[in-house]
């Protein structure tokens, strides 16, 4: 793992890459890319909007509401851009949290009455004066974010009440962003004291230790208070309000009876890094503590309490509490655990996205194609997929200088592609704006929910034509943001809405042309053909008219382009393109035919990767399922045909795999280690 002057010298080129591929200013970049991080961990809701507001005195860069809790969070940066860290002083921070501040005060007073309407902080200030207004704010926190390094003692400042409000001051340092670097899974550590009696399940020789316990409904609810979403971050579902009837049993349980919530409610299936018992037994300390399955009921008891005023005292919750010793294996076990739980509301396969096969795919894709070379350069590069935060550096952790020198050769730092940015612009070419309007997490959601289907309805439809499509669109995507930072109409205003809305246009436009946009010349060039750019700039500036001139009842910019009225009125735009280059478009016939070679071509190579796969499985571990599914322990029996192919190979019988029989023996080898069959 990267020391932390390692991460920091990789974070800032990152930054540096990001901001040159997306002609965005440098602290621009440092601030959405922290921003990102803080949504993905639970630190910031999917409600977090960008906003910049900068007058003498005043300073806030974005805000978030967290309309469950009542917590707004106005945010603010100190972008040093050193290649050595610096010290965040007593000075800077305080500066910048007043500016937060005076902010936050003039918003109340109607600070959006002197803003330009169609501008991001317009809709900023509106929006606080209306939570103000309609008591709707439990707590206000101040956030300043910083590449550099604050003292301990400036990361926890004392809070302030401000009529019957909390002011919470916080401070997100180059420490805190390297923890969560470090985290695999992304989640922010939630660590919590508590004194729980429990009874220890199992021994110290099981890959994890269990424990069962009784957590009362006040102390959920103070945990849920101080972590909020951060406890959910690995969980697979977000609370459904109580719209359900689930949610209304659990609501009448809680108000009429209260004692009979423990017989009623399946309970609390939660993951601990590590945990403390005293020496009464008690559980002291859960380290990293994570709710895997009964979110909906932490947030109803939490919702109970606070909005509906119940008292939640006499709740008793059960919690089967799980440690997992090696944390290589948590993803994984949290997975089955959410997969196998017996849930209370449907959960769709789309939420164990984070272990589809279209990662593998797009990785091996990603490590084995190379781009084409450009400008004259011998060098062929790799377009780096990165599925988490942090991969690209992980990658090179152990790597010999000279090694590493080749390795960031092959794989530069701008053509990095996280599994986040690939989803908004998938979702964007998929013609739902409005979707990635409403932030980046919405956008995962919606790309797992579609790749999901389309792998159940085609195992064989992420071929490599898709992965260097999808690269392209992500080349459309920046160029697309650049056309717009350098046009002479744009104000600085909904950029990222405008690039959005544009995309979507021009792909809506080659559907209902009956052509499909000719990605093998973006793929041959690396770069947007000139006629394109032409073409883009027109749309660009009809679509940032649009959106910013909202129907009736819509004066919030922001909410107006998260509506799907708003991408139905961007789609009456009516366009003329002189002199279109023929070559940008292919016919739909073509791409077809593409498309299925591609599969093709997959279907070998799936074949040959089963043969090399289960001749690196040794014949210890293929009598260790032979023994397994012999004696009928497996979930699924296996068929006579793959008990017997299982037994000829843990036999010896079988030097050499047919390429039908690797399949059957790669799909048994995975069936059983989904089940849990210790094997390498």
């Amino acid at each position: 793992m990267a020391s932390i002057e390692e991460f920091h010298e990789d974070f800032l080129q990152s930054i540096l890459s990001d901001a040159e591929s997306r002609a965005l200013l440098k602290a621009q970049s440092f601030f959405e890319i922290v921003c990102e991080d803080l949504v993905s961990v639970g630190d910031l809701t999917n409600n977090y909007s960008p906003a910049e507001y900068i007058k003498k005195g005043i300073e806030a860069y974005g805000y978030d509401y967290d309309d469950e809790r009542k917590i707004l969070t106005i945010l603010n940066h100190q972008f040093f851009q050193d290649n050595i860290i610096q010290t965040l002083t007593k000075g800077q921070i305080e500066t910048k949290f007043n500016r937060l501040k005076t902010f936050y005060k003039k918003s109340t007073e109607g600070l959006y009455k002197e803003m330009e309407e169609t501008s991001e902080a317009y809709s900023m200030a509106y929006n606080i004066y209306k939570y103000v207004e309609k008591k709707q704010l439990h707590k206000v926190r101040f956030m300043v974010l910083t590449d550099g390094k604050a003292t301990r003692n400036l990361m926890e400042l004392p809070s302030e009440t401000d009529k019957d409000i909390q002011f919470e001051f916080r401070v997100v340092d180059i420490e805190y962003l390297h923890n969560i670097y470090q985290s695999e899974s992304k989640a922010a550590v939630s660590d919590i004291e508590v004194n729980l009696p429990c009874l220890k399940i199992n021994d110290e020789n099981n890959s994890y230790q269990s424990y069962l316990t009784v957590i009362n409904g006040d102390l959920l609810v103070s945990i849920y208070e101080d972590h909020g979403q951060k406890l959910f971050e690995q969980n697979v579902r977000t609370f459904l309000q109580f719209k359900g009837n689930v949610n209304k049993g659990l609501k009448n349980t809680i108000e009429y009876k209260p004692e009979m919530f423990f017989a009623y409610n399946n309970g609390i299936t939660a993951t601990a890094e590590s945990v403390e018992v005293g020496s009464d037994g008690h559980l002291k300390k859960i380290k990293n503590f994570q709710i895997v399955n009964g979110g909906q009921t932490t947030s109803a008891i939490y919702a109970a309490r606070m909005t509906s005023n119940l008292d939640v005292s006499q709740v008793a919750v059960q919690m089967k509490l799980s440690v997992v010793k090696k944390t290589e294996n948590q993803d994984d076990f949290i997975s089955k655990v959410a997969e196998y739980a017996n849930t209370q509301n449907k959960i769709n396969n789309s939420d164990f996205f984070s272990n589809s096969p279209f990662h593998k795919d797009m990785k091996d894709y990603s490590n084995r194609i190379y781009a084409p070379a450009i400008g004259g350069s011998q060098k062929r590069t790799h377009w780096f997929y990165e599925r988490v935060r942090g991969e690209y550096l992980n990658s090179q952790a152990y790597l010999k200088p000279a090694e590493k020198g080749r390795f960031i050769n092959e794989n530069p730092k701008q053509q990095v592609v996280d599994k986040t940015l690939l989803s908004k612009t998938e979702v964007m070419w998929r013609r739902r704006p409005d979707i990635v309007s409403k932030g980046a997490q919405e956008s995962f959601k919606k790309f797992a929910d579609e790749i999901t289907e389309t792998l159940e309805k085609d195992n064989l439809a992420i071929t490599e034509t898709y992965f260097k499509d999808a690269i392209c669109r992500v080349i459309l995507f920046r160029a697309v943001e650049k056309i717009i930072s350098a046009a002479p109409w744009y104000d600085g205003g909904f950029r990222a809405q405008t690039v959005a809305y544009t995309v979507s246009y021009l792909s809506a436009l080659t559907l209902e042309s009956g052509l499909h946009l000719n990605f093998d010349l973006i793929w041959e060039t690396q770069e947007i053909p000139q006629s394109l750019i032409e073409m883009l700039k027109l749309i660009s500036e009809q679509v940032y008219q649009k959106i910013t001139r909202p129907a009736a009842g819509y004066a919030n910019i922001t909410q107006w382009t998260k509506n799907s009225m708003c991408w139905t009125s961007v789609q009456e735009i009516d366009l003329d393109f002189p002199d279109l280059d023929p070559r940008l478009f292919i016919d739909r016939a073509e791409k077809n035919y593409q498309i299925k070679e591609s599969k093709g071509i997959k279907v070998v190579d799936k074949g040959i990767d089963a043969q090399v796969f289960v001749l690196k499985v040794t014949y210890e571990d293929w009598n260790k399922l032979y023994d397994y599914y012999r004696n009928y322990k497996g979930i699924k029996n296996l068929s006579s045909m793959q008990l017997g192919v299982l037994e000829k190979m843990a036999s010896g019988k079988i030097d050499l795999p047919s390429e039908k029989q690797s399949k059957i023996l790669y799909q048994v080898y995975s069936s059983a280690k989904s089940e849990g069959v210790n094997v390498n």
